[in-house]
């Protein structure tokens, strides 16, 4: 049975070294939601990062213990969000949270006739134009108007005149841009325009697998860095998402 309503997608973005009550904070996030009652939550680990400060977060095969960008995703009505950030915000110290309407087909075996949970009415198209007013989650902090950039492009995509990863030149950019930050994902399979299938295999020793860099700042400053992308990126896809911001930095680490 399809269920389609307009719901709100919260994204938790993180390091993976950050504790609380013992436990890394993403796990805790994730435990958290599920005794909320929460309809399922996603960690995404990123193989590259940009924190606020500048700082570069990067995947080495030869360091242990590692600092890498996490993203926790959950979607849920405003009130199941609401409920679950009453509990996460007083343990972040660091890191973004973005809110933005979602607009969601659910898949359950159910009966007939029944309806989600805590949802706003069906909308036919989902609003691009602000954070939208249908996000009406409280939070502690006020949140800002933003702007979600993502570049999907390929791990072996290479900047053009260097040697280095056009996802590796985006994200350095973005630090002289003074960025609030990035995130790199690296998905495990997908295709793009050329409709080439990309997927890891264990025997592969390379791997052309998909990338998406996620940048969030406000509108002016990304609107500002679409000629660097413009710049950088000959062949990929570009979105652009209104999103609403809360920004957390000092304090402890939450350990």
């Amino acid at each position: 049975m399809k269920l389609e309503a307009e719901q709100v997608l919260c994204r938790i973005h993180l390091s993976n070294l950050v504790r609380h009550g013992g436990e890394p904070l993403y796990a805790w996030i994730v435990e958290t939601a599920r005794h909320e009652d929460l309809q399922g939550a996603l960690v995404l680990k990123g193989l590259m990062g940009l924190r606020a400060d500048g700082t570069v977060l990067q995947e080495s095969s030869w360091s242990v213990a590692q600092e890498l960008p996490v993203i926790v995703e959950v979607v849920d009505g405003p009130r199941h969000v609401e409920r679950l950030l009453e509990r996460v915000e007083p343990a972040m110290r660091h890191g973004t949270i973005t809110l933005e309407r979602a607009h969601v087909a659910l898949y359950r075996e159910g009966e007939r006739g029944s309806k989600p949970r805590d949802v706003a009415p069906r909308c036919d198209v989902v609003a691009t134009q602000g954070a939208s007013a249908a996000l009406e989650v409280k939070t502690m902090k006020i949140p800002e108007e933003g702007v979600l950039l993502r570049v999907f492009i390929g791990e072996s995509d290479r900047e053009k005149g260097a040697d280095r990863p056009l996802y590796e030149a985006l994200v350095l950019r973005a630090r002289e841009a003074h960025l609030a930050g990035a995130t790199v994902l690296r998905g495990p399979m997908g295709f793009g325009k050329h409709s080439r299938m990309h997927a890891a295999k264990l025997l592969d020793l390379s791997t052309d697998l998909p990338i998406v860099v996620e940048i969030v700042d406000d509108e002016e400053k990304i609107r500002a860095f679409l000629p660097v992308v413009d710049e950088l990126v000959t062949e990929g896809l570009v979105t652009l998402e209104a999103v609403r911001v809360l920004k957390y930095a000092g304090g402890t680490d939450g350990r």
